[in-house]
């Protein structure tokens, strides 16, 4: 394949927005402030982008890759990266494909392009994010491990980022149970950090998905770790914390959860142990307090209960004993889905005014067809 056909393929064009010197969020909402998608800079003459904020790099990379110069810096760069991602089978999806999950999407600085080996399916799964303690206790361990397991039994894709302790043992917890696991880690994936998980990394490669938002080459920096806990909490429909010191990082999860409007869960343990009192102030500040799985799913919804079958069942609401309904609330109940629906979206689909949509969703509500969520209704029967 020519380096031309290569650089005009839509993942090319996302990667090469993330190798632009200075391109990062305030020039970004500049961008969009003017135009529909980032990408479409790559059309405009370099007048347009140096009014669009672009610094001069910037905007001859951007010269460079409208030319076809593959000898420019920034685009070599970009050449070289798809080379090394074809070489360890990892594919890219930019903010604006198809395939980028619309969970993350719309979370505050989403990042521009993902990078990922194993089954990119996962992304569009429900997933419920599991973060603690590097420094876990044999009873935490324990937990992480009983509730992945569960809870990908039940239908939740499990996240969490690799790190030693809780994190390892989450996705572990999964695999044991054959369900698949989401890894975000904050380096490139041809690296395995930390060492000591480079057989598990392999194991979530095979059956599940490990995710990064740097490219091929990048070592793991401290600095990267509390930013691939944004895209972990955003993939995610809530955040379990299952030990967590007062410092620890994964109450910066935890509070990136609540930003992007996530359910956040703690588990409580001895009000002796230093990885129980992160989980404590959670549960104080409004956390869930979970103890079973069942106190997990019945937060996110009862529906969440159902066991995952094939793609197609998970997108087909289940049939219904709609006897005893009228034509009103059948037809609400037709326009909900599995996602949360909000109430304006509903009006649209049905043609309800308002005060009829809602007596009907209570009515639905109260026969227990429908349940409330954050961003509006859901079908559970």
């Amino acid at each position: 394949m020519s380096a031309q056909v290569v650089l005009q393929s839509p993942s090319s064009r996302w990667l090469l927005l993330t190798r632009l010197p200075g391109f990062g969020l305030r020039v970004r909402e500049r961008i969009l402030a003017n135009s529909e998608s980032l990408i479409d800079i790559l059309t405009m003459n370099a007048a347009t982008l140096k009014a669009m904020g672009l610094a001069g790099d910037a905007i001859s990379a951007v010269m460079a890759w409208q030319a076809g110069d593959t000898e420019q810096a920034v685009v070599r760069d970009v050449l070289r990266i798809k080379a090394a991602c074809l070489k360890d089978a990892i594919f890219m999806v930019g903010l604006g494909e198809a395939g980028y999950p619309d969970a993350l999407r719309h979370i505050h600085n989403a990042p521009l392009l993902l990078y990922g080996r194993g089954d990119s399916s996962l992304l569009h799964r429900d997933q419920l994010a599991m973060v603690g303690s590097r420094n876990a206790t044999r009873a935490g361990l324990d937990h992480a491990r009983q509730f992945a397991a569960e809870l990908g039994r039940r239908g939740l894709v499990i996240t969490s980022g690799l790190a030693l302790g809780i994190d390892g043992a989450a996705h572990a917890g999964a695999l044991d149970a054959s369900v698949p696991t989401i890894a975000v880690v904050g380096c490139g994936l041809d690296q395995f950090y930390p060492a000591q998980h480079r057989k598990l990394a392999h194991r979530i490669i095979e059956h599940g998905l490990i995710v990064s938002e740097y490219p091929p080459g990048t070592q793991p920096r401290a600095a990267y770790f509390p930013q691939r806990n944004r895209i972990i909490s955003g993939l995610s429909r809530g955040v379990l914390v299952v030990e967590a010191s007062l410092r620890s990082g994964s109450l910066i999860t935890a509070r990136t959860a609540l930003e992007q409007g996530r359910e956040v869960f703690a588990i409580p343990g001895s009000v002796h142990s230093p990885v129980a009192r992160g989980c404590h102030q959670l549960i104080k500040q409004g956390a869930r307090l979970v103890e079973t799985a069942d106190d997990v799913l019945e937060e996110l919804g009862t529906w969440w209960s159902m066991p995952s079958g094939s793609a197609s069942e998970q997108a087909r609401p289940p049939v219904s004993d709609t006897s005893g309904l009228d034509s009103r609330e059948i037809a609400v109940l037709e326009a909900l889905g599995y996602d949360p629906q909000s109430t304006d979206a509903l009006s649209l689909a049905t043609g309800l005014p308002a005060d009829q949509l809602m007596q009907s969703l209570l009515l639905l509500e109260l026969e227990g067809l429908v349940n409330t969520a954050p961003g509006g209704y859901l079908r559970v029967a």
